[in-house]
């Protein structure tokens, strides 16, 4: 795979109380990825983006899953619009540790 297209993967990590829960009860990390990105791509930029910030050992992923999130419709006034339709990839990590909020007290 091409190593520019697999920095583009990944477009943000989701912090949210749904993707908190996940992390410490299944040790699986979520993020926002590209519309068109598949789950090889999304396992092998993980991989390629994380493993120098595991500290000790090394970063092993397991399972991705998909999720395609629909935008909801907002009305704003008389006017109708839609928020933007994202897809989330929920990462199962089998050894290791992401840390997003390093250096925080």
């Amino acid at each position: 795979m091409n190593q520019e297209r697999l920095l583009k993967v990944i477009v943000a990590p989701v912090i949210s109380e749904k993707a908190t829960m996940v992390g410490e009860k299944r040790n699986q990390v979520v993020f926002e990825v590209l519309p068109d990105a598949t789950k090889a791509e999304i396992k092998a930029a993980v991989e390629l983006l994380f493993k120098d910030q595991v500290k000790g050992q090394e970063l092993v992923v397991g399972a991705v899953n998909v999720v395609n999130v629909k935008g909801k419709e907002k009305r704003h006034g008389r006017f109708i619009g839609r928020r933007k339709s994202v897809k989330k990839a929920y990462v199962s990590l089998l050894k290791g540790d992401i840390n997003f909020v390093e250096g925080v007290a």
